[in-house]
């Protein structure tokens, strides 16, 4: 069955995040969409990462309605549901507090493109969304981070930029699969930690210019690709 396939690659993208250092303890989640029945799978809330199986992941509507698991969803699931009504291009989520990007969250700050590690795959800055307001925050704070995001991305094609800093929280990234979601969210890492150091070595350090970002973007990215073996 489809869903079964989902919460397996769920499961595995919840793993990975693991796997590559991007989690502490229960610090994280990883959920899919399969548009085809218009259910998400999502991280079960507060259960350790070693003991998951498919059969953990929960179910739910775009709606938020949970239709299938035994156990309480992950407290983000309203987040990642807005995405995905939001976003219909995007099939995986991953939220993390991985400590570079939770950095620049923290400062409130985007990361700049400064080099081409970067260009590859985000098409321009890292962006970070506006503070919450107080309402914001005491009324539906998941379903308003998900706004939040929803907001920074207009005008934005969010696939090419699959990840966002939410202000005073952390990463959230996405992609077209649980899998390239969770890819997405140790690549957000790895350029947020190498764009650390960079200032830190020269605070006054540019961003690249259009031409190289162009050149390193578009040759992975859009119906002009060349890289890899197509």
């Amino acid at each position: 069955m489809l869903i079964e396939s989902l919460r397996q690659q769920v499961l595995e993208a919840n793993l990975e995040i693991v796997r590559r250092g991007l989690v502490l303890y229960t610090f994280g989640n990883a959920s899919g969409y399969l548009p085809e029945e218009g259910l998400v799978a999502i991280k079960p809330s507060g259960v350790p990462f070693e003991k998951l199986r498919p059969e953990d992941m929960v179910v739910a509507e775009l709606s938020g309605r949970i239709v299938d698991g035994t156990l309480r969803p992950s407290s983000d699931l309203d987040t990642h549901l807005e995405i995905y009504r939001s976003f219909p291009c995007v099939l995986g989520v991953v939220h993390t507090h991985s400590g570079y990007a939770t950095a620049f969250a923290q400062a409130q700050a985007e990361i700049p493109c400064l080099g081409t590690t970067h260009a590859d795959y985000f098409y321009g800055s890292v962006p970070v969304t506006q503070p919450l307001a107080e309402e914001e925050i005491r009324g539906d704070y998941e379903l308003n981070t998900g706004k939040a995001i929803v907001r920074r991305f207009e005008g934005i094609d969010p696939l090419t930029r699959p990840g966002v800093l939410v202000a005073s929280h952390g990463p959230f990234a996405w992609g077209t699969s649980p899998a390239r979601a969770a890819m997405n969210a140790v690549l957000l890492e790895e350029i947020a930690r190498i764009a650390a150091i960079t200032i830190g070595i020269n605070p006054s350090v540019q961003a690249i210019g259009k031409a190289l970002h162009d050149q390193h973007f578009l040759r992975k990215h859009g119906p002009c690709a060349r890289y890899g073996q197509g």
